[in-house]
């Protein structure tokens, strides 16, 4: 559970570099760092499962890939917007 809770402050922090970037280029620059990262551990996911898991996990793949694809053109004020939800979402998680 600690190892949890210790990704959960990496993503968060990373979410607060966001918001508080006041250069907008590179509040930018982070987020599609963010978009890069994920993708990788996506493929990285994708590639280690296996037929039966692959196809049950085919749709949830697409999705957040989908999901990815739609933060690509997002300005800074919306990366900024995103990454506060996101924080919020991890501070809500953690309490439950």
């Amino acid at each position: 559970m600690s190892n949890s809770v210790k990704t959960d402050d990496v993503i968060f922090n990373f979410f607060k570099q966001i918001c508080d970037e006041k250069d907008d280029q590179k509040c930018v620059e982070l987020g599609k760092n963010w978009i890069d990262a994920m993708e990788t551990n996506l493929s990285n996911m994708e590639a280690n499962l296996n037929g039966a898991n692959k196809l049950k996990h085919k749709d949830d793949i697409q999705s957040n890939r989908d999901h990815l694809n739609s933060l690509k053109s997002k300005t800074s004020s919306e990366w900024r917007d995103y990454a506060t939800q996101c924080m919020v979402e991890i501070l809500s998680n953690k309490e439950n």
